[in-house]
C-alpha cells in the first residue's frame, strides 16, 4: 500500500469510527470544513489539555487568557494582514481548479526529494552492511542529477519567493511541467496574490466602516491583552501567555483532509522578553517545543526542524517543527522571534503606551516576543497517521489498531461481560462504577469477545477488561493490553491503579 493509498483508508476510517466527518455532509458537504464526532472530540481535547498543562502548569511565568474571535479591525491593520497577508494562487483554465503556486512548487521539489530517497534505498538493499550513503549520494549519477534539478529550481524558487514574483512563480511551474492533478493539463492562469481572511460586517447597516475580520489567528488577541495580563497578573519579565482557540483562513486546499482547513483550532503561546535577549529564548523554546513532540512517543525520527529561508515581516528568527505525514515532512509548528513589530504596531496605531518597566533597571521598553504555535488539527492527524497500524496475526488474519498514546486515546478503557448473563452485566457495571470517575470508558456486551476486540483496537483503547465465570469465584477480571495483545488477570481493586500507570496525563508530564 502507498503512502497515499494508505492516507485515503485512514480518511475513510476517522468517519467510520466516529473521529471526523465531513462538514455539512447530508448537503454534499463543504470544502475545506470538517467536523469531530464522538471519538475525535475526545483525542482532540487530549491534545489541547496535554498542551495546555505543559504550558499554563508547569511553567510558573505562563498563564492563559480565552480573547474573542472578532477584534477591532485596527488590530488587523497594526498586524499586516489588511496589507499583507495574501497567498500567491494560481488556476487551472481546464478544471477551473485554484491552487497555490508556491504548494505547486514545493510538492514538485519534494517529489523529487523522494525520488533521491528511493534511488539511496535500493543502494542500501544492494549493498547491506558495506553501503556508505554519504559516498552514495555524492558519485551516484542518478542522484546527482535530480539533485542538480532540485538545486536549480529551488534557487529559482528562492528568488522568486524573496522578490514576491509573481509571474517568476508561473514559469517555474511552466518549465517544470507541473500539471494540474484534476485536468492533467497546464493550462494556467497568471498568478496573483490573494488575501486570506474572511470578512464580515459589524453592524445591521451594511456600512464598509463597520467591516469586521473573523480572525486569522489567535496571536492578536494575546498581544492587545498584554497589558491587562502583565498588570493584573503583576507578571515579570519573561513571562508568556498562552491561548486555545478558533481562526479561520480562506485557504486552497490540496487534498490533504484537515491538514490545512478554512476553520481551525491553534494552541500559541507568547514569550515576552528583554530585547536582546531574544535569540537565547527562541532556541530554548525550540528545544522546549521539540521535547514536548518526541515524549508523546512518536518516534524521533519522525521530527525535524526546517529554518526559514524567508522570514515573515515580523520575524527575524523563525523555524518549523516538521512531522512525517503520511505526504510527506511538513509543518507542524511554527517558533518565531516576533521581535517588537506586534506591540510596537499596536502602540504606535492605538496611541496607548504598551511597555514594561523594570523595577531592577528603572527602564521602560516595548518587550520582544518568541512565539510557539501549533495547530491543534494538524496535531490530531500526526497523532491519527502514525498511530493507524495494520497488523497480520497469526492464522492469515488481521487486525487494524490506532495506537495511538495512551494518555491522548478517546476511550481509556472497555469493560465487557463474556456473556449477558450469569451475573456477569452485573459485575461489569460495578467495575464501571469503580472506573467511571477517573477515565473514560466504553461498555460493551454485543458480539464475541474478538470483535469487541476489534472494535475497541480501531478506535484506539488502551485496555479492554473482560468479565468471565471466574471473576465470580476469584474477584479478577482479564485485562487486555491492546499494543501487544498480551492478557493477565488483576484483581478488579487493583484495575485503577493498574490502568493509571499507563493513561495518566500527569506521567507523560512528568518525563518532560
Amino acid at each position: 500500500m502507498t503512502q497515499e493509498e494508505l492516507f485515503k483508508v485512514l480518511v475513510a476510517h476517522c468517519k467510520e469510527y466516529g473521529f471526523i466527518f465531513p462538514s455539512s455532509e447530508i448537503y454534499d458537504g463543504l470544502a475545506a470544513v470538517y467536523d469531530y464526532g464522538q471519538m475525535g472530540v475526545q483525542l482532540k481535547n487530549n491534545i489541547k489539555n496535554y498542551w495546555w498543562e505543559a504550558m499554563t502548569r508547569l511553567n510558573e511565568n505562563i498563564v492563559g487568557i480565552d480573547s474573542c474571535v472578532f477584534m477591532h479591525p485596527k488590530t488587523w491593520v497594526a498586524s499586516g494582514h489588511v496589507a499583507a497577508f495574501n497567498d500567491p494562487l494560481i488556476d487551472n483554465k481546464d478544471s477551473k481548479k485554484r491552487y497555490r503556486a508556491d504548494v505547486l512548487i514545493e510538492d514538485y521539489l519534494a517529489k523529487i526529494e523522494e525520488k533521491i530517497d528511493k534511488e539511496v534505498a535500493k543502494g542500501r538493499k544492494k549493498f547491506g552492511d558495506s553501503f556508505n550513503e554519504e559516498q552514495f549520494r555524492a558519485t551516484n549519477p542518478n542522484i546527482l542529477r535530480e539533485r542538480a534539478k532540485y538545486d536549480e529550481v529551488h534557487a529559482r524558487y528562492k528568488a522568486a519567493e524573496d522578490a514576491n514574483d509573481l509571474e517568476a512563480y508561473r514559469q517555474i511551474i511552466i518549465d517544470c511541467g507541473i500539471v494540474c492533478p484534476i485536468s492533467g493539463t497546464a493550462n494556467w492562469t497568471d498568478v496573483r496574490q490573494f488575501n486570506l481572511m474572511f470578512s464580515t460586517q459589524g453592524s445591521t447597516t451594511g456600512n464598509s466602516d463597520d467591516k469586521l475580520y473573523l480572525r486569522p489567528e489567535t496571536a492578536q488577541g494575546i498581544f492587545i491583552n498584554y497589558l491587562n495580563v502583565q498588570k493584573t497578573g503583576r507578571m515579570k519579565i519573561p513571562f508568556g501567555i498562552a491561548q486555545i482557540g478558533k481562526a479561520f483562513r480562506n485557504e486552497i486546499v490540496a487534498r490533504q483532509f484537515i491538514f490545512r482547513m478554512k476553520e481551525f483550532e491553534q494552541m500559541e503561546m507568547e514569550f515576552f522578553v528583554k530585547p536582546g535577549t531574544e535569540m537565547e529564548w527562541f532556541r530554548a523554546w525550540k528545544e522546549n517545543r521539540m521535547k514536548w513532540h518526541v515524549n508523546m512517543g512518536m518516534g524521533a525520527e519522525n521530527y525535524r526542524f526546517h529554518d526559514h529561508e524567508k522570514l515573515a515581516h515580523y520575524a527575524n528568527a523563525a523555524t518549523d517543527i516538521e512531522f512525517n505525514f503520511p505526504f510527506g515532512f511538513k509543518e507542524l509548528e511554527g517558533i518565531h522571534s516576533r521581535t517588537d513589530f506586534d506591540l510596537g504596531n499596536h502602540q504606535s496605531l492605538s496611541g496607548k503606551k504598551i511597555q514594561y518597566f523594570d523595577p531592577e533597571t528603572g527602564e521602560s521598553y516595548v518587550p520582544y516576543c518568541v512565539e510557539t504555535s501549533i495547530g491543534v488539527d494538524r496535531m490530531t492527524l500526526a497523532v491519527l497517521s502514525h498511530a493507524y497500524t495494520v497488523e497480520e496475526l497469526e492464522g492469515g488474519d488481521s487486525r487494524v489498531v490506532l495506537k495511538i498514546p495512551a494518555p491522548l486515546a478517546p476511550v481509556k478503557v472497555a469493560v465487557m461481560p463474556l456473556v449477558k448473563k450469569d451475573g456477569l452485566p452485573e459485575i461489569a457495571q460495578k467495575v464501571v462504577d469503580l472506573l467511571k470517575y477517573d477515565f473514560s470508558y466504553q461498555y460493551d456486551e454485543k458480539d464475541s469477545i474478538g470483535k469487541r476486540y476489534r472494535r475497541q483496537d480501531a478506535i484506539g483503547t488502551p485496555f479492554c477488561v473482560t468479565i468471565d465465570h471466574d471473576t465470580v469465584s476469584d474477584g479478577c477480571v482479564t485485562v487486555r493490553d491492546r499494543d501487544s495483545m498480551t492478557q493477565e488477570r488483576v484483581r478488579i481493586e487493583e484495575l485503577r491503579d493498574m490502568i493509571e500507570k499507563k493513561v495518566s496525563l500527569t506521567n507523560l508530564l512528568k518525563n518532560l
